[in-house]
């Protein structure tokens, strides 16, 4: 069956169907991970999005378990040529069977690398996927220029605490669309992790006398996060230490007075090479953000940069003046993605006091 991928800037793709045929609008992002494509698709930070997968074959090795939440979150998925007979000895089914599942529509055999040129040069853009081939660009118009993510945290936090047990430290994980291997990362290095809902308030938190606090990463716009703002800066006036990752990054500088806005096209993949400010070193992160933290908004007496993206310059964490809490803009839990920051975990396990 035909498909066709129309961008609010009138440019349109025509392919082949996989997933669902249900119609959908949504904001069309890429991601450059070679591999990882069920990592991204259960990422809950691609929830409102479309993300256009740039390595040209995709599903290769089919569905497994190395998935980051219990569902795919993305509105759709676009790939260049998807595997129909994936072969890998953990595969459980493939990618066509599994977006039919979760009734994700999709778009494959269509230049995904001239898409995403279209994506970097002019900016990110909302998109409608639709097996329709009798389509108006002028009816569709308004429903593309209109779209917007809203709050999407809402969507994907979880509706209950929960508890990891562990025998060491007690780590509060606020859960704003929080990706799996965050709360294993704290788990396997001996954390009892409780995981709690994103609009938890921050007395109960507090009151039950955590060593340190987890904001998670997540997907839209910071700003459309107010009251969960309010709470962070709660948290920020206390003395837990606070470990924060992407949204939760730019969740903790919109608290405490500094403030962010939207990148051109985003970082999204498995190769973003990060600089540590203070050794000098560089590291190669997993990234999936849209939105940055405004380093010439910063005040000096709250936040200092700890690190910066070495491709644009880019703000990518902050050191807190006076306060045991650092944050940064990647993931250091990677999947997927390099390993190479996971130390940050046992940065974060020495500030609540060191393993017990």
């Amino acid at each position: 069956m035909k498909a066709f991928l129309i961008l609010e800037d009138g440019t349109v793709f025509e392919g082949t169907s996989i997933g669902s045929t249900r119609e959908v609008v949504s904001e069309i992002v890429f991601n450059t991970s070679m591999t990882g494509y069920l990592e991204v698709l259960t990422d809950p930070s691609y929830a409102g999005q479309a993300v256009c997968m740039t390595y040209p074959l995709i599903g290769n090795y089919g569905i497994t378990d190395d998935m980051e939440s219990g569902r795919p979150w993305p509105d759709g998925f676009i790939v260049r040529e998807l595997s129909r007979i994936p072969s890998n000895f953990r595969c459980k089914g493939t990618i066509q069977d599994f977006l039919v599942k979760h009734d994700i529509p999709g778009i494959a055999g269509i230049d995904t690398r001239a898409l995403t040129k279209i994506l970097r040069d002019r900016g990110t853009m909302n998109g409608m996927i639709t097996t329709n081939e009798n389509f108006n660009f002028e009816e569709i118009k308004p429903k593309l220029q209109a779209y917007a993510t809203g709050d999407v945290v809402s969507k994907v936090t979880c509706s209950e605490k929960t508890v990891l047990k562990g025998a060491g430290k007690k780590v509060a994980l606020l859960d704003f669309g929080a990706k799996k291997n965050i709360a294993k990362s704290l788990n396997d290095r001996g954390c009892e992790v409780t995981i709690y809902p994103a609009h938890t308030k921050a007395e109960e938190i507090l009151k039950t006398n955590p060593d340190g606090i987890m904001l998670s990463n997540g997907p839209g716009d910071p700003k459309d996060c107010g009251p969960i703002i309010d709470e962070i800066r709660k948290l920020y006036e206390s003395d837990t230490p606070i470990f924060a990752i992407c949204l939760g990054h730019q969740l903790m500088a919109l608290a405490t007075g500094a403030d962010t806005h939207k990148l051109k096209y985003g970082h999204r993949g498995g190769n973003h090479p990060v600089k540590d400010l203070q050794t000098g070193r560089v590291y190669i992160s997993s990234q999936n953000h849209g939105y940055v933290v405004d380093t010439d908004k910063l005040d000096p007496k709250v936040a200092t940069p700890a690190f910066v993206n070495v491709n644009d310059g880019t703000n990518e964490g902050l050191k807190y003046t006076g306060k045991n809490i650092f944050t940064v803009q990647f993931h250091p839990e990677a999947c997927p993605g390099p390993q190479d920051s996971g130390y940050l975990f046992d940065r974060f396990i020495e500030m609540m006091g060191g393993a017990k």
